[in-house]
């Protein structure tokens, strides 16, 4: 667990509050934050590690630092959702 982890958590929560508040549907702004990063995860897995398309997607083959940059967001996400219902 580090620094980024948290920054990732924040980023996809001002996510949420901005669509949010724009549109009062909470849960397309979770899944927007959530997806944000999913996607830039799994960018960074192609990148960095030469895979293909679907292997990038094996969180098997992910380092912890990378799962832990996915689940934060999320479950900051969720929670905030679960908390405007």
């Amino acid at each position: 667990m580090n620094r980024t982890n948290f920054e990732h958590a924040g980023y996809a929560l001002l996510m949420q509050l901005a669509l949010g508040l724009l549109t009062d549907n909470w849960l397309a702004g979770a899944c927007f934050g959530a997806a944000f990063f999913l996607g830039r995860e799994h960018a960074q897995q192609q990148d960095f590690y030469q895979r293909g398309d679907f292997e990038a997607f094996d969180l098997r083959k992910w380092n912890l630092d990378s799962i832990l940059d996915l689940v934060f967001p999320a479950v900051a996400v969720s929670i905030v959702f679960y908390l405007k219902k």
